[in-house]
């Protein structure tokens, strides 16, 4: 189905677009973006099942109108970029499946094996021993589910609506579970069983640096050092249609880094610490580069606004590893969050008001299969440094 837009957007916003379509509505299955002469006046769209013009136009103008338009089509700023060029596997993924060291066990979901445990946990090692070169962080291993009540006091809901994954249960009622039992005990569920669940007081995290906002909420920080915190875990993120080989997956594991403190102390911890890492990328040839970002706010009314503010201050910037000839993902971001957190969560530092944060992020996942792109999975192409690395670590 051809859908016209109200108004045609430049070309280079073609990106914002394609990022939304598939949360516009779930009977898209796929799409197609189209220029000519440096506008998008339009885009079609493909489903299994017939669908309605006019509702769909309507709902995808509104996203158009609100969410990109209003974006200034300007190109990402580089910070970084590797001074390495290397030839990607674009059919890395499939040879994996082939050999047995990945399986997709559901959407967004896929199970690892060698040699990518090992390189899961030479990465994580890696990271948090550049992190030891400059900072004593306090490691923390947490629990699965966060408080729906943390993520709505960090103001998740209104954000990043389109990502949630809720957890649930059966009301703790006896006829419930007799009920239950008759209606589903030989067979699959469906979306009536839904009647029969209690709370959503928790949620699967979207990422690690809601827990250690919600641990600290409340509380006076010493206002005379910076204070860091780091944790390794499962995340989880609703992605539609866009989930894809390992490199957006609903389910997966991130290595994160949270700075606390003052305002100067935080944005010279972030910069120290990303610094290292773009010498830890150029060291092992990696390929890629390092630019201004923003995350993908969706569906609130100032969606626009707060995008074009993530960019114009630069607090948020992304390192990216190139998987194909012309394409790269993001493996890692670097984020200042300013005195958000702490006043959203009452986290002061010593008598100076809120404290100030950042956070540091890496997919797992994703670093190692960019890292696979570009070398390869027989070992002896892979650069000393990660040979002898993996050798010392345990991959399960």
């Amino acid at each position: 189905m051809r859908i016209e837009l109200r108004t045609p957007v430049p070309e280079r916003l073609a990106a914002e677009i394609e990022r939304r379509l598939f949360f516009v509505s779930p009977d898209i299955t796929g799409y197609e973006v189209t220029a000519a002469d440096g506008e998008i006046a339009g885009l079609t769209v493909y489903s299994p099942v017939p669908l309605d013009r006019a509702a769909l136009t309507e709902k995808v103008n509104h996203v158009v109108d609100s969410e990109v338009r209003p974006q200034l089509a300007t190109r990402p700023k580089a910070i970084w970029a590797s001074p390495h060029h290397r030839q990607t596997r674009p059919d890395l993924f499939d040879r994996l499946v082939r050999e047995g060291a990945v399986s997709e066990t559901g959407e967004g979901q896929v199970a690892i094996g060698e040699p990518l445990l090992s390189l899961f946990a030479y990465f994580d090692r890696a990271i948090r021993d550049i992190l030891a070169q400059d900072f004593q962080a306090r490691a923390y291993r947490y629990p699965t589910l966060v408080k729906a009540e943390a993520l709505a006091t960090a103001g998740y809901f209104a954000s990043f609506p389109q990502h949630l994954m809720f957890v649930t249960r059966l009301h703790n009622d006896i006829d419930v579970y007799r009920d239950f039992l008759e209606q589903y005990g030989g067979r699959g569920l469906d979306s009536a069983v839904l009647g029969s669940c209690a709370n959503v007081d928790y949620c699967l995290p979207p990422t690690m640096c809601y827990h250690t906002f919600q641990q600290h909420s409340g509380r006076t920080l010493d206002g005379d050092r910076l204070h860091v915190v780091t944790s390794r875990g499962k995340s989880f993120r609703f992605e539609a249609g866009y989930a894809t080989t390992l490199e957006r997956l609903w389910d997966f594991t991130i290595r994160e880094i949270v700075f606390m403190g003052a305002r100067q102390q935080v944005i010279e911890a972030r910069d120290r610490f990303m610094r290292k890492i773009f010498g830890f990328m150029e060291e092992l040839g990696l390929s890629g580069c390092c630019e201004v970002g923003n995350d993908p706010f969706f569906g609130g009314t100032d969606a626009s606004e707060q995008i074009w503010s993530q960019r114009l201050l630069e607090l948020k910037y992304e390192l990216r590893l190139d998987v194909a000839p012309d394409r790269s993902i993001a493996v890692g971001s670097f984020n200042f969050h300013d005195d958000l957190f702490g006043r959203r969560f009452g986290i002061d530092h010593g008598t100076d008001g809120p404290v100030r944060s950042g956070c540091v992020g890496f997919g797992l996942e994703r670093l190692v299969y960019a890292f696979l792109c570009q070398f390869g999975t027989d070992t002896a192409e892979w650069p000393a440094t990660v040979r002898e690395g993996v050798r010392s670590v345990d991959g399960g």
